[in-house]
């Protein structure tokens, strides 16, 4: 298939490369894809250029009053591919086409008919009278009294008016790509302007008079005719704009009309901002007509998609402005997604503004991060699909103030999604289903009892509190929707966000906030809600993470050892939570020693290695544990006692027991081998204990070891010989 696909289109398309003359007629059919085939055949650069050159030169004059089919094919077609030449190659366009087209995109935005095209219907006998064209109407069925632009209907368009239309598609990639930067500032730039300017006066005069009516805004504008092309291009870019706004306004007569309204207005703010942002002298006459349209859609939501342009704009020349921003930031963030939360293509363009923008509103919208609440229902209700977008929005969420509550949110987000479905469902449908069996959950949803519970979940803002305190009441309430597909999804998203969580809190350097954090993780190991294989890779999640943050901040363990102690200390976590628990073990075992911190001492490794004893009598005499606890208990018994030598005998005598073989709560044979193993080589290094210390519990110049880096060494020497040998070229004589 792709070999004859490949040669239909070798043999459809017309060649490229040098030599090849270029005709109109060749690119007529075109669409913006074959097109983009085409320029992918091109040679070189020089090869876009004469293409260009050839397109722009079928746009120059004027076309003929009864323009041939031909004629109109080839001119409306023109256009769309060079957005795609500029889009694939922005420089195969030289100083001089930019100014030409700049040019011509003011004469199509601003100069189009005001009169109807001519239409082919009616056949033979239809009447010259009935063919008359008449004068294009806005989208509420009045005549237009201004001059053309997209907003405006008509049973069929002129050439013209089709220019204008694609001019207006063009207008915001061609003012991002080309007029980034302001012109004609400088006496050298002036003067090659007015040059080209006057080249071309008596044309865009003419243009004037024959093809449009002068409307009121372009009578206050009229000195912009001596501004250079570029500015001048952004001078009526601005007028069409607020054009648009204007019409947005009327009420359309049919529906399509009015999301053709919608999204007339996003590309508007769109284009207003690319234009400000090349010449910062425009914000003042464009940020009334943006504030006074926020002022009138803010409160509609069917205009939701329009905030967020608007919301790019203020964020981008708010400061310029000095106008206060916080009324948008508190409808983008805190309407939006409370009301819109299940409209995806809106929770795309949310995200998307975000990623692009997550410094800018971390430095410039205090407000940001305080409405991580609200952000998450989007995740929350369409997981899959915007998970890896989040992976990216997470980081800019975690603040000092926020990192606790987001945390306790992330964990409970399979929870807000059961929560914003039993909203829907409660507006939408009875108490009971239609085959009558009652939802418990939407009762409570309902239930005065309760709703503070699901108001928590459903909030906007942050800093109401870390959690619920009647946690486990919620998850007995939400447990019929543990396996709701959207809620199984949303679950299966938490593990991975919770990486990129933890990798974000790891570079925040206040340990007063990581100490919570740990308290955090040992807390909510045992209120997550019940969803099948959820509690385990969230544990499995904790377990690593917690490792990471002891190791870089060791006297973490000293100063949260009563709340792990006491972890430790309950035997049910032996069973549950077998994974976390047997991390906790090792980190204190690890580093609860006076070599991590001065502060630890013999109390204290005492009290922990009894708690601990106490719990490997008791899953031994009770059960069958698992064989990785059991090791990971005898490994840590054993290095509390190698710090502290009044403890050697008492752990030497349950060793002493293995050796025997006195195991019968173990009946795997394998295990059996294990522990038995672990422990002969613990009971050999406490015989000895100044080794067993050594070994336990290794100085941080054996566990971080630098050798290759000291000069006191003889390896460096050595080294730096084996490198001068292997990288000294041969001679051969």
């Amino acid at each position: 298939m792709t070999v004859l696909t490949s040669a239909v289109l070798r043999e459809a398309l017309p060649p490229s490369g040098p030599g090849q003359i270029y005709t109109l007629q060749d690119y007529c059919p075109l669409n913006s894809h074959t097109a983009a085939l085409v320029l992918s055949q091109a040679g070189c650069k020089e090869d876009l250029s004469a293409l260009s050159s050839l397109l722009l030169r079928s746009l120059e004059g004027r076309a003929a009053e009864s323009p041939s089919p031909t004629q109109t094919l080839g001119l409306t077609h023109c256009l769309p591919i060079v957005n795609t030449v500029i889009t694939y190659s922005p420089d195969s366009l030289t100083e001089d086409h930019v100014i030409f087209l700049s040019k011509k995109l003011v004469e199509w935005l601003r100069y189009a008919s005001l009169q109807q095209g001519m239409s082919s219907s009616g056949g033979f006998f239809a009447s010259p009278r009935i063919r008359q064209p008449g004068t294009v109407a806005e989208l509420d069925g009045c005549v237009c009294g201004d001059f053309f632009t997209v907003l405006c209907v008509s049973p069929s368009f002129s050439e013209d008016q089709w220019m204008n239309l694609y001019s207006f598609s063009l207008l915001r990639h061609w003012l991002i790509t080309y007029h980034n930067g302001t012109d004609g500032n400088t006496s050298t730039d002036t003067a090659t302007d007015n040059r080209l300017i006057s080249l071309s006066l008596s044309h865009e005069d003419r243009s004037e008079v024959d093809g449009s009516v002068v409307s009121m805004v372009s009578a206050t504008s009229s000195s912009s005719r001596v501004l250079p092309p570029k500015e001048r291009l952004r001078e009526k870019s601005l007028e069409y704009c607020q054009r648009l706004v204007e019409q947005s306004d009327r009420k359309a007569l049919k529906r399509a009309d009015t999301e053709l309204q919608k999204a007339c207005l996003v590309e508007a703010v769109c284009i207003l901002d690319s234009v400000c942002l090349g010449d910062p002298g425009f914000v003042y006459r464009a940020f009334p007509c943006v504030k006074a349209l926020f002022g009138r859609l803010s409160s509609d939501l069917s205009y939701s998609r329009v905030l967020l342009p608007i919301a790019q704009f203020y964020l981008n020349h708010g400061e310029t402005a000095a106008v206060d921003s916080e009324c948008v930031w508190r409808c983008v963030w805190g309407v939006l997604p409370a009301e819109c939360f299940n409209q995806p293509f809106l929770a795309h363009e949310m995200l998307t503004f975000i990623r692009a923008n997550q410094l800018l509103l971390k430095t410039s919208v205090p407000l940001y991060s305080r409405y991580f609440p609200n952000l998450l229902k989007f995740l929350a209700w369409d997981s899959p699909s915007l998970v890896s977008d989040y992976l990216d929005v997470l980081p800019s969420l975690v603040t000092t103030g926020t990192a606790l509550e987001l945390l306790h949110s992330l964990l409970d987000l399979p929870c807000l999604t059961a929560a914003l479905t039993l909203q829907l469902r409660s507006a939408c449908f009875p108490v009971s289903e239609p085959g009558g069996r009652g939802l418990t959950s939407l009762e409570a949803f309902r239930s005065p009892a309760y709703r503070g519970l699901f108001l928590f979940l459903l909030r906007r803002e942050a800093g109401s509190g870390d959690t619920i305190d009647r946690l486990s009441v919620l998850h007995d309430l939400l447990m019929e929707a543990a396996d709701w597909p959207r809620v199984v999804q949303s679950a299966q998203s938490v593990p991975v966000l919770l990486h990129v969580y933890f990798n974000t809190i790891t570079t925040i350097s206040d340990k007063r906030l990581l100490a919570q954090l740990v308290l955090v993780l040992l807390e909510r190991s045992s209120l997550l809600l019940n969803i099948p294989s959820y509690p385990e890779e969230i544990h499995r999640v904790f377990s690593y993470h917690l490792l990471r943050l002891c190791k870089h901040h060791p006297s973490l363990v000293v100063d949260q050892s009563r709340e792990l102690l006491e972890f430790a200390g309950i035997t049910a976590n032996v069973h549950s939570k077998e994974e976390l628990y047997t991390h906790v073990v090792w980190v204190l075992g690890e580093y609860l020693s006076v070599s991590s911190d001065p502060r630890c001492s013999v109390d204290l490794v005492t009290s922990c290695f009894e708690a601990l004893e106490a719990v490997l009598f008791e899953v031994t005499s009770s059960g069958c544990p698992s064989p990785r606890v059991v090791t990971s208990l005898l490994s840590t018994l054993a290095k509390l006692a190698s710090r502290s030598h009044d403890l050697i005998p008492r752990v030497s005598l349950f060793l002493s027991k293995l050796r025997s073989g006195a195991i019968s709560w173990c009946h795997s044979e394998e295990d059996v081998v294990a522990i038995v193993t672990r422990g002969e080589e613990l009971w050999s290094l406490l015989k000895l204990p100044s080794v067993a210390l050594s070994v336990l519990t290794p100085p941080l110049v054996v566990t971080t070891p630098s050798w290759h880096g000291d000069t006191n060494t003889a390896l460096p020497p050595r080294l730096r010989s084996l490198t001068s040998l292997t990288h000294t070229p041969l001679k051969h004589n």
